[in-house]
């Protein structure tokens, strides 16, 4: 990997929407110019308009209604089954105690369960998210992406005059 030196030194520019210009350089040495008035006279509408029309949108609010009908009853589940466990661990050690074979007991069942079913959890969040969400949230980044890199254009094209 080659050194570079110089105010570039380390800068990546590249086309993709996960590229986060903001956090690159945390705006240093850059100064935001005011919105322009459109010919119509209101301002352009900048990065916050977009973000909230993207927000209002109806893929948004699918993607957001697809993340909480996943994540609300599995958060639900999850805690009642730990809560379950604590419970029955504290109030009732004659049946965790119980030997089930050899030296593993009821208790260690119920322990090793408890590692089971995170690792299950987060391998059917990771599904259900990469088939019913990843997708639809790629296309409004893109959608943000495109509309962004539009009002930039059309500002420099206004710079530019």
């Amino acid at each position: 990997m080659d050194k570079h030196e110089g105010r570039d030194a380390g800068t990546i520019r590249l086309g993709d929407p996960w590229y986060d210009a903001l956090a690159v350089g945390w705006g240093e040495g850059e100064e935001q110019s005011p919105p322009r008035p459109t010919p119509g006279g209101r301002p352009a509408p900048g990065a916050s308009d977009i973000y909230l029309e993207v927000q209002r949108s109806a893929a948004f609010q699918e993607v957001r209604s697809r993340y909480r009908r996943f994540v609300v009853p599995a958060t639900a589940g999850f805690f009642l089954w730990y809560v379950a466990y604590v419970l029955a661990a504290t109030t009732a050690p004659g049946l965790m105690a119980r030997p089930v074979a050899g030296a593993v007991n009821v208790a260690m069942l119920a322990g090793l369960g408890q590692f089971l079913s995170t690792f299950l959890l987060t391998w059917a969040y990771a599904r259900h998210a990469r088939l019913r969400r990843d997708r639809a949230a790629l296309d409004l980044r893109w959608t943000v992406f495109e509309q962004e890199r539009d009002q930039e254009r059309t500002r420099a094209r206004g710079a530019g005059r």
